[in-house]
């Protein structure tokens, strides 16, 4: 009998051979071939607050660091990393699973928009096939060895998030939120989810906390004072940051050239968040 047969109450009568009870979760042939060491969800409570730059931008300053990188794009209904990657074909398929695409430096992408016929098709899908879509982009997807996957979850606290907590081996989580208090309340709702699953959150992230003045380099807080440092420090969470409004970022996510954004801001807290996940993983 394999190890977790001993909880099972037909252990002493069953026929199966060891390691093969149908209860088990067999691997499929993608996963076999894959070698995801870290998956990190990033998440909010609350929509456009920039979760798919951030996820793009960690990706991009990690890949430069010299790892292995994925995205998952786990927003089926309204998928965004594709375009702001200026990836236009479709993923492949071969008997072992699902070929992601690939960026120019080599971040391998998977999203719903890579199966569609036209990126503008909307999926008009109930949850439970929403579910069973991300699910698959974990199953059914050959992501070879990759050191992080990156997941970009939709808004709130629904069946996305859910199905990802209860089915992946989640390494950490990543929380993103702007100045405005209405999206401080509800980032809240967000990382009191995290916790009730006892996911590491590798800390918090506040996006378009200001503009610098192109004529002085004055700090503008466009949407209110930032209060992410004030809020992760409320939750006992790290902090591992704020972004600005910068038209140069927006313009190449626009695009498709998001690669080609020199940000050494995100460099830092993509640095700053392995650290955070090395810490978790040396307990």
């Amino acid at each position: 009998m394999s190890e977790a047969c001993g909880s099972c109450p037909s252990a002493s009568s069953c026929s199966s051979t060891p390691g093969a009870c149908p209860s088990e979760p067999q691997l499929t042939k993608a996963q076999e071939a894959s070698n995801v060491k870290n998956v990190i969800v990033v998440m909010s409570g609350k929509g456009g607050v920039g979760k798919s730059s951030v996820t793009s931008m960690l990706a991009v300053s990690l890949k430069r660091q010299g790892y292995n990188v994925g995205i998952l794009d786990a927003d089926i209904t309204g998928p965004s990393i594709p375009k702001v990657f200026g990836i236009q074909e479709k993923a492949k398929v071969n008997e072992t699973g699902v070929i992601p695409a690939e960026t120019s430096l080599g971040i391998k992408i998977m999203s719903v928009n890579l199966l569609l016929p036209n990126e503008d098709d909307p999926v008009i899908w109930r949850g439970s096939l929403i579910t069973q879509m991300v699910r698959q982009f974990w199953t059914d997807v050959i992501w070879g060895e990759l050191d992080y996957l990156l997941i970009d979850l939709p808004p709130g606290t629904g069946d996305v998030p859910i199905t990802l907590f209860q089915s992946l081996p989640v390494s950490g989580v990543v929380i993103v939120t702007s100045p405005q208090q209405l999206a401080g309340m509800i980032v809240r709702k967000a990382i009191n989810m995290v916790k009730k699953y006892d996911a590491p959150i590798l800390g918090l992230i506040e996006n378009m906390a200001y503009v610098s003045c192109t004529h002085c380099d004055e700090k503008i807080e466009v949407f209110g004072k930032p209060q992410g440092e004030e809020e992760a420090a409320k939750n006992q969470i790290p902090y591992l940051g704020q972004l600005p409004i910068d038209s140069k970022f927006t313009s190449l996510s626009d695009s498709g050239k998001i690669e080609e954004y020199k940000g050494e801001i995100f460099d830092r807290i993509a640095q700053d968040m392995v650290k955070e996940l090395n810490k978790v993983a040396a307990k």
